[in-house]
């Protein structure tokens, strides 16, 4: 399973937040966040945006961990100036 996968994963159970619940609000067939939940694809970078602001709706702690566990190797090094 690939980084995606796992950090909407651990989210999703971690917030006891279904697929169902998320597939609802970002308007698409349950069957798509289930691939996504599970592995077997990966969404394209237009919708990992809509997927982040999907999960705050729902619960916003939640969507500051999916974004730490998926995206924070990427960014723990980058500094404001």
């Amino acid at each position: 399973m690939g980084r995606f996968g796992t950090a909407l994963k651990q989210t999703l159970t971690t917030y006891r937040i279904s697929q169902n619940k998320l597939a609802i609000a970002l308007g698409i067939d349950r069957s798509v966040v289930f691939r996504w939940f599970h592995g077997h694809t990966d969404p394209t970078a237009e919708a990992i945006a809509d997927i982040v602001l999907a999960i705050k709706q729902i619960e916003p702690a939640a969507a500051k961990r999916f974004v730490e566990l998926y995206l924070w190797e990427l960014v723990e090094d980058v500094e404001e100036d």
